[in-house]
């Protein structure tokens, strides 16, 4: 078994800690300074975000929106779009499965992965 006190770990914020990583998931902490955001983006897993310190304000793009602090849980679908803006000083935990997720960079092969650098350049010179 393994086990962590999340709330007391050190840590800097905007400096995500990995707590835990396998195929079959992954869990990451992470310090959000008030009036601070993960500004709108995607993963390629299922995410669980757990509110363990502070207080958020989780938006997606068609407007939905839900408010909360410790205890907090939202899921999302993968490569649903969100924003967490802290408006407190938060402590949260991100819970991703599978690890890594299907289209994730780190699950493709060399070839993928350069086929997606190239697609980047291209889409940043556009």
């Amino acid at each position: 078994m393994k086990s962590w006190a999340v709330d007391q770990i050190d840590m800097s914020p905007h400096l995500p800690e990995i707590l835990s990583s396998s195929n079959e998931g992954r869990v990451i902490a992470l310090d959000l300074p008030a009036g601070k955001s993960l500004e709108d983006h995607e993963v390629h897993e299922r995410a669980w975000l757990i509110v363990v310190g502070g207080h958020v304000t989780i938006t997606t793009p068609q407007g939905d929106e839900v408010e909360g602090g410790p205890g907090l849980l939202a899921e999302f679908d993968p490569r649903e779009r969100h924003e967490v803006t802290a408006t407190a000083d938060s402590r949260l935990l991100l819970l991703l499965t599978p690890w890594p997720g299907e289209g994730h960079p780190g699950a493709l092969s060399l070839k993928g992965k350069s086929e997606v650098r190239q697609r980047a350049a291209a889409h940043r010179q556009a």
